[in-house]
């Protein structure tokens, strides 16, 4: 059922040796100014820091598992199956958000009674913040 005053946005990472990138991806999720969000890792049984990575953080996660997998979109459901959010948002390992405030602009005016989907555009950025792509 969904909370009328602020639905919860469970972001979900599945990520396998991403040492490179999911602190950052962590960061960006953990940072958001939308408080009513659940983030749920799950790693594909990593053998490089993921998983150190991944502990350092996990007073701000609310269910991670680190075990093989059959793929991306085996990670993905194992991510559903764990999540109680009345939104859903798929985060690979070096995806991100671009600004702490994208969740909440994103939601902003979302009413929960009438609106079954929610979707933004995408945009990459280079390291130094240049727009690559937008859609």
């Amino acid at each position: 059922m969904f909370k009328i005053d602020e639905p919860t946005v469970s972001i979900i990472t599945a990520v396998f040796n991403g040492e490179r990138h999911i602190e950052e991806t962590i960061l960006s999720v953990i940072n958001q100014t939308y408080k009513n969000i659940e983030y749920i890792i799950i790693d594909g049984g990593s053998t490089d820091g993921t998983v150190d990575i991944i502990k350092k953080y996990e007073r701000n996660i609310k269910y991670w598992i680190s075990e093989k997998d059959k793929g991306i979109s085996d990670a993905f459901n194992k991510g559903v199956l764990q999540s109680s959010g009345d939104f859903l948002n798929f985060q690979g390992d070096g995806d991100g958000f671009c600004s702490n405030n994208a969740i909440a602009e994103v939601m902003n005016g979302v009413d929960c009674q009438k609106v079954m989907l929610v979707s933004a555009r995408i945009k990459r950025i280079d390291k130094e913040g240049g727009v690559l792509y937008l859609s």
